[in-house]
């Protein structure tokens, strides 16, 4: 749809369009650090009235920040326009991929020079200080396993993660919808194996990671085992073994015989 003049007037539920358009914006604040409403619309080719309709809709998200322009000089009739920048969560957000480039050069370079040792090493570093904010958050949690699992996911959502825990058939399962470390833990798999065994040492049992973002999933997602289930595993463990041995012992007799 298009207003009078050649402009785009965006309709009212354009749903994902929006979104395109507001990142678009974000974009144009992120490189020039403000600019009014005027200047955002005839970058976009906005109607003034569409422009305005994204500038409120980002403000009232939290994402821009408004203040009246200085003028220098003699001022004309009528109020100054207002500015728009970026507030400091919507810039860290809208740059996110500058520094996960970053990151990323930077593991490649430890790489080079020390090796998938030396990245080891720094993903268990960086990991730590996770696994200690989160230990501390979940004091009182007690000693069970599934319980524990809950606390975490009530402390890794404080971290950033959208984490939720749920307990299924076999023990619990732990879901992360968010992954800060996603673009650099596609080329870096140590900062997955790292966190993994974080979450294993808090929730005081084996755990086994099913699915990574970092690999393509939608969501991350860790299965706990029940304790309870455990010794059942063992016994059929046990039951295999034997079973294994079994014929070798038959054929030993008739040998014999």
């Amino acid at each position: 749809m298009r207003e009078p003049g050649g402009r785009e007037a965006t309709p009212p539920n354009a749903g994902g369009a929006d979104c395109r358009t507001r990142d678009r914006v974000a974009q144009l604040l992120l490189a020039h650090g403000a600019a009014t409403a005027a200047e955002l619309g005839d970058a976009l080719d906005l109607s003034p009235a569409a422009i305005r309709r994204h500038l409120e809709a980002m403000s009232d998200d939290g994402d821009v920040t408004s203040r009246e322009q200085v003028i220098r000089g003699p001022r004309g009739r009528g109020r100054p326009a207002r500015v728009f920048s970026l507030t400091e969560a919507a810039r860290l957000r809208t740059g996110t991929h500058t520094y996960d480039d970053l990151a990323t050069s930077a593991l490649r370079w430890v790489a080079a020079h020390g090796g998938p040792e030396a990245v080891t090493a720094f993903a268990t570093d960086q990991v730590a200080a996770l696994e200690d904010r989160c230990r501390l958050a979940m004091e009182g949690a007690g000693d069970e396993p599934l319980a524990r699992a809950e606390a975490l996911a009530s402390a890794l959502t404080a971290e950033g993660y959208a984490a939720s825990a749920s307990v299924i058939a076999t023990g619990g399962q732990l879901c992360q919808h968010h992954c800060p470390v996603a673009h650099v833990a596609a080329e870096f798999p140590q900062l997955c194996e790292a966190e993994t065994q974080a979450i294993s040492k808090l929730v005081g049992t084996h755990v086994q990671r099913l699915a990574t973002i970092a690999h393509g999933d939608g969501v991350c997602t860790t299965h706990i085992p029940d304790p309870r289930h455990i010794p059942d595993a063992r016994r059929a463990a046990e039951s295999r073994r034997q079973a294994i041995a079994a014929p070798s012992t038959v054929k030993t007799v008739r040998t014999t015989i």
